[in-house]
């Protein structure tokens, strides 16, 4: 999943740097905005799966392999590509229905929404609620798993009598627990957010965060 959303700014966006006029098409943007909704999506919900299976690891070691069976494992990654396909291609039907008749130069390393919508001519208020509402439902579901299953962890760590323990403990959570806090306070801080207080420029450097580091 990081290869794959990382591959779909990253490769345009060192291209667009050596040429003088940058260009891409109107389709070539849809397809762009469809595939990063996407992988970005999987991404979210992969990260609170894993939390989960942190938990269980943790937690249960000695039922880890009966409960994260592979049945199970293949059911919780089918569900994440589902969701982050679907997710996408509502945003992407919502926001390519709209005219844009303003400018067509996106002030922005790749084709997302906030960009979009303000070149739109277009009521875009029912784009911003559907944002809004999708992106809260997400993200705040997704944290709150990975908090719930974060709490059991601390909880189960702090029980442990050993310094060595609770470090090899905390150890295999670490690299998550960075990941997370960079993904989701990057992706909460770009689409939470009233309308008016978009600043693109900065939009641009927040968004290297979660489209080239964090891949």
């Amino acid at each position: 999943v990081d290869v794959c959303y990382s591959s779909v700014v990253a490769p345009n966006m060192l291209v667009n740097f050596w040429v003088e006029n940058p260009v891409i098409s109107f389709s070539e943007c849809a397809t762009q905005f469809f595939f990063f909704g996407s992988f970005a999506g999987i991404e979210g919900f992969l990260l609170a799966v894993m939390a989960y299976d942190r938990y269980v690891a943790i937690c249960k070691p000695l039922l880890y392999t009966v409960t994260m069976s592979p049945h199970l494992n293949i059911m919780l990654v089918s569900a994440t590509y589902l969701a982050g396909f679907l997710n996408a291609s509502i945003h992407t039907g919502f926001t390519f229905q709209l005219s844009f008749c303003h400018s067509n130069v996106i002030n922005h390393f790749f084709c997302d929404t906030p960009p979009l919508l303000k070149l739109s001519c277009s009521d875009t208020r029912v784009n911003e609620i559907v944002i809004f509402a999708f992106a809260s439902f997400n993200e705040l579901s997704c944290l709150l798993t990975i908090l719930i299953s974060y709490l059991y962890i601390l909880v189960a760590i702090l029980r442990i009598s050993s310094a060595k323990g609770r470090h090899k403990a905390f150890s295999t959570c670490a690299s998550h627990l960075m990941v997370v806090t960079i993904f989701f306070g990057t992706i909460l801080f770009m689409y939470l957010r009233p309308s008016s207080s978009y600043s693109m420029d900065q939009d641009k450097v927040v968004s290297v965060f979660y489209t080239v580091v964090i891949p």
